[in-house]
């Protein structure tokens, strides 16, 4: 069993990785945070294998703090660790601004040089990382994560200020950091230049981070996904869902009705075509229709159906029975008249996936029943 122990724990990064190590096997958590008594602290040290230092301060009431906050925390720790004579590992979350003169800036440089010193004087391994502009869940908005502010504004239609949208953004996203920072338990390190790094780091203009949030908004109108192909994009969505209240994680979708049941668009996307659910009410037919290009995947979830083929130019009519008993894919090629008939008593439930979202000026659909002579009840 190791006994880890994270200063912040109750912070943004804190947090995301407490409860990452939580479900590690013999891992024991304990966790201290600026709010807690600093006397607390030796007593929390002598038992820890191992230390996430990611308390700090970089909102303070006063330019003092810094440095208390800071450079003399990380001090303490150090000194702590190095008086118990134990060679316990430390990884501390410095900053990208260490290399400015700023008081933030010289505060998290003498921590480094404090964690480094430890380091040498006891042999100890010690990981230092200096991080860039941090985004993910749990991030507080209106603090210091330009994508928390924007994200909660968005969401809550609220304004969003970018005073100057060249600005250029390092981003790392927490689960990366919380991944690299969860291998140092198994020693698994990557460095540069005496440092620890995190990858990939995002770079995008801040104007640019700004637009993709607001194009967000929008996608439940249009029942649209962004480009989550994009690795950026998928973070930054996932980062942008979180921060919804909690009363409106649901959104209402458009039901098309008529006599043999309905028919609901669910996802569209730009380059993987849309998702739709149709119902069937028994005894009706829906379909009647073939496609140049467009192809469609069906899978019944809810009741018993027929879903029956005639390849265009021919006779011969194909079927296969279709049921929420067996989940089962049934393709619909190019060039076949296809329909899908609810057999049973209940209404049949189909999710419909096609490779292009719909176009009304090129719907790509032709109108010819599978049996012919059949009426076409399209």
């Amino acid at each position: 069993m190791k006994t880890v122990l994270i200063t912040g724990s109750a912070g943004f990064i804190g947090r995301n990785l407490w409860v990452t190590l939580q479900h590690r096997e013999n891992v024991r958590l304990l966790g201290f945070d600026t709010q807690d008594d600093v006397a607390t602290l030796p007593g929390l040290l002598e038992q820890a294998d191992f230390v996430y230092h990611l308390a700090g301060v970089n909102r303070p009431q006063s330019q003092e703090e810094f440095w208390t906050g800071n450079a003399e925390l990380t001090e303490q720790v150090c000194r702590h660790l190095a008086y118990a004579g134990r060679k316990v590992p430390v990884a501390i979350s410095s900053s990208t601004q260490a290399v400015l003169d700023s008081p933030y800036g010289v505060s998290k440089r003498e921590a480094e040089k404090a964690v480094f010193a430890y380091g040498r004087r006891t042999g100890a391994a010690v990981y230092v990382f200096r991080l860039g502009n941090v985004f993910g869940k749990w991030s507080r908005p209106e603090y210091n994560s330009a994508v928390a502010t924007f994200c909660h504004s968005v969401i809550r239609d609220l304004p969003i200020v970018v005073r100057d949208p060249n600005v250029v953004m390092n981003l790392m996203y927490i689960d990366d950091i919380v991944d690299a920072f969860a291998a140092l338990l198994d020693r698994v390190v990557s460095e540069q230049d005496g440092f620890c790094v995190v990858r990939p780091v995002h770079t995008i203009l801040l104007g640019e981070i700004a637009e993709l949030v607001r194009s967000f908004r929008a996608t439940r109108e249009l029942r649209s996904i962004p480009d989550v192909s994009n690795p950026f994009v998928r973070k930054l969505y996932s980062t942008y869902l979180s921060y919804l209240p909690t009363d409106s994680f649901s959104y209402p979708l458009t039901v098309n009705v008529d006599q043999r049941g309905s028919f609901t668009e669910f996802i569209k996307t730009a380059d993987r075509g849309q998702v739709s659910v149709n119902i069937s009410k028994p005894g009706s037919t829906k379909g009647n229709h073939w496609h140049h290009s467009k192809n469609e995947k069906f899978l019944v979830v809810s009741g018993h159906g027929m879903i029956s083929f005639r390849r265009v130019g021919s006779e011969e009519i194909f079927r296969y029975q279709v049921s929420g008993d067996r989940l089962e894919v049934v393709d619909i090629p190019t060039g076949y008249a296809h329909n899908i008939s609810n057999t049973g008593t209940i209404d049949l439930v189909t999710v419909m996936w096609c490779s292009e979202v719909f176009d009304p000026q090129r719907p790509d659909t032709f109108r010819e029943p599978v049996e012919l002579g059949a009426k076409d009840d399209h």
